[in-house]
Formats: C-alpha cells, structure tokens, sequence
C-alpha cells in the first residue's frame, strides 16, 4: 500500500506546485513532515530525528535541481523533462503488534573466542540480510567476521525473528543478534566455554488506533527518501526513457553501503517497470499477461544510464547502531517523480 498511497499524495503535491508557480522542491519544503510534526494519527514519528527536509535537500543539491534548466535536448524530436517526489516507510510490523527477533550466539575457544556460530532465522532474498547480521555480530564480540558461521533460516535450529518485510530484518535482526553477542561475552568473561546466550528483542510497543478519535502510536520507526529524474520523451513515438535518478535515502546508520547502493538501484529498476511497462490484464478470468514476454519487466536495456545513491545516516534512537531498515523506501517515490518529469517534458 506505500507505494499507491504515496503517489496519490506526491502526484497531488506536483499538481499543487504547479498551480501556485511553485517549484516541486520548494513546495516539498515547505510541508514535509519534520522533527515535532504529528501524523494523521496525532503522534509524532518515533525513532530518531524526522529527516525528511534534509533528504529532500540533499537530493535536490545533488541532483543540481537548481541548474536543470541548463540540460539541452539531445535531439529535435525528444523532450527532456524532470520530476521529484519524496516518502516516508514504516519500518516494522504496527497498529498494537509489539515487534520482536530472536537469535542465539554460541563462542567457541579456549583463550580466545576461534569459532562463533549465530542462529537466526532471517530469510535472504537477496538483499544482503546474512551478510549485515553477520557484520553486526562480527562488530559486537570484536572478532573478524571470517569467525562467524551462520546458521540461518531454519526452524529447527533457530527461534523466531519474523517475516523479512516491512524493511525490518536490519533494525529487529540487528537488535536480536547485538544483544544476544552482548549476553554471550558476558558468560565468556565468567569462564563458560562455549558461551551460549538467547536473546528476544521486544521493541517499543505500537498501538491499534482509537476508534472514536483516530489517535494511536501506529510503528516503531521510520525511514525517509527523495528522488530526482530526468526523462526523455520521443514526442512522435511517445517512448520514455529514464535517463538519470537521484535517490537520496536516511538509512539511519550504513551497515553496508555496497549493499544498500545495490538494493536502491535494483529499487528505482523495479519501480520503473512498475511505472511505465509492467501492464498485467485479464479478461473474464483469464490472465492474458502470463510470461515476461507479454509482462514486460525492464530488461538490462531500460536501466536507466545513472542512478546516484545519496546515502545519508541520521541515527534512529532504537535501531542497532542508529539503523533504520530501508529497502523498500528507494522504491516507493520514483513512480510520482517520473509522472512528473514527464508531465514537464510534453504537457501531458
């Protein structure tokens, strides 16, 4: 629902820029939620700082928004248009469910920890969430993470640690496995070997919202985006080419930039498939899109030419190490920003 909810709001946003000679960024400005600002359900964000204007000026600088003018039109017949928008995710489950991970930590050795085996049922589906835990257990106990053994995703050997969603498995994972890392060196300097240690992360509690007044503390915490494109629109063809995003993202703290900079490129790929060429139709029942060649996902030709990964880390109060969760905030703003920029470029 982040993404459709948020480009009704971001496509009115622009719609409302333009009706008042106002620029997109300006106007963003203006009226992001900020530090103190409440919801639509009367309570501020939780977490740590409300990031949101600063994000959306980090993109525009470095985009150079102020200086977009200056593009020239490669060819008569394309027209260069450009657009912005921003959102906000929550990070981890809400409305009165009291998010929690668990993880267990076994440190084998003698006088010194040799072998540290890790058990978390974190799911990897590509994202990098093994290789970030691990880091995060390697920087507790102060070994190199060549001494980490992850035994993962097995309900045999390991407790609960939830669904990997609601960009969650960095913040919760990352708290379960830290304080678990913690618990084990204590039992350690007391001599056990091995030390093992279980620990349960309980985040702060969430509430359903009043049904009388609306009001109610829905998530735990939050992550912040904006992003920046250029398009190129063939004016006799009507073809769209995204050529350049700016994707400016508060992560909280960068456990992994590498990673993080592969899921906002593969993000802002997924997102424009969604925005201008995934087009699934059915008709009385019947699917008549079934196989990618009559869905049409963006294959190694659509990527866009430049995708900049602003990364910015302004530590969230709860998270592990100050992390936010992020991947699918990269995702969520590009489908109003490209609306935008072609609606700048043709009129339309």
């Amino acid at each position: 629902g982040g993404p459709q909810a948020h480009f009704q709001a971001e496509t009115q946003m622009n719609k409302l820029a333009e009706k008042l000679g106002l620029d997109p960024v300006e106007i963003r400005l203006k009226n992001v939620l900020r530090e103190g600002s409440l919801l639509s359900t009367q309570t501020p964000l939780p977490g740590g700082p409300v990031s949101l204007p600063q994000v959306v000026q980090k993109c525009a600088d470095e985009f150079g928004w102020s200086k977009k003018s200056q593009i020239p039109n490669p060819k008569p017949q394309i027209a260069t248009g450009f657009g912005f928008a921003c959102a906000l995710k929550n990070i981890g489950f809400s409305f009165g469910y009291q998010e929690n991970a668990s993880a267990i930590v076994e440190l084998h050795g003698g006088a010194e920890i040799e072998k540290v085996i890790v058990r978390h049922a974190a799911a990897e589906v590509g994202q990098g969430t093994h290789t970030a835990l691990a880091q995060m257990a390697a920087s507790t106990l102060g070994v190199p993470i060549e001494k980490i053994q992850m035994i993962v995703s097995d309900t045999a050997q390991t407790e609960n640690a939830g669904s990997v969603s609601a960009s969650r498995m960095t913040y919760m994972g990352g708290n379960a496995i830290k304080g678990a890392c913690e618990l084990a060196l204590k039992k350690w300097d007391d001599e056990e070997r091995p030390a093992i240690a279980t620990y349960k992360y309980l985040a702060p509690k969430t509430e359903n919202l009043d049904p009388e007044t609306g009001k109610s503390k829905p998530n735990v915490a939050y992550g912040y985006v904006a992003q920046a494109v250029q398009v190129e629109v063939d004016i006799e063809t009507g073809q769209v080419r995204v050529v350049r995003v700016t994707s400016a993202n508060d992560v909280g703290r960068a456990i992994n930039p590498r990673l993080i900079q592969g899921q906002v490129e593969g993000a802002v790929v997924q997102a424009q498939g969604w925005t201008i060429q995934e087009n699934f139709q059915s008709k009385n029942g019947n699917v008549l899109t079934p196989s990618l060649t009559t869905y049409l996902i963006p294959g190694i030709l659509d990527v866009p030419a430049r995708v900049d990964s602003v990364i910015m880390e302004y530590p969230d109060d709860n998270g592990p190490w100050g992390a936010r969760g992020m991947a699918e905030m990269p995702f969520i703003p590009l489908a109003p920003a490209i609306i935008a920029a072609v609606h700048d470029a043709t009129g339309v």
